[in-house]
């Protein structure tokens, strides 16, 4: 495992890891053509390599992009228990264009390499 502190940090490695943190990204946006899959292993991802984005101005994306799991895993399964209520298709409505907003500013913040303010 490369664990990397903020002394070691270069400017290949943030490089790498502004991929890694774009690949998230990418995953949250897949969720939608694959059913919520790519979305738990974006998630993995986040998990697995959140030691190495301490103390850089990835980490909030980071943070930003498990939050995001949740809220969607959290919309999603309230969507499924209510939809034969008829209020699970405006949780549904309302988790899918939380997602995009959150997607989309993250990735527009990512690209401006700025960190997000949650």
């Amino acid at each position: 495992m490369n664990d990397l502190s903020i002394n070691e940090t270069t400017p290949e490695s943030l490089q790498a890891l502004k991929r890694l943190t774009a690949t998230v990204y990418l995953c949250q946006v897949l969720t939608f053509a694959f059913f919520g899959v790519p979305i738990l292993i974006g998630a993995a991802i986040n998990f697995f390599k959140r030691k190495e984005v301490q103390g850089t101005w990835l980490k909030s994306h980071f943070d930003a992009q498990i939050k995001t799991t949740w809220i969607a895993l959290a919309g999603f399964a309230i969507s499924g228990l209510t939809f034969e209520f008829g209020i699970g298709f405006f949780t549904l409505i309302i988790t899918v264009l939380l997602m995009i907003y959150r997607i989309a500013v993250g990735w527009y913040a990512l690209t401006d390499n700025k960190p997000l303010k949650d």
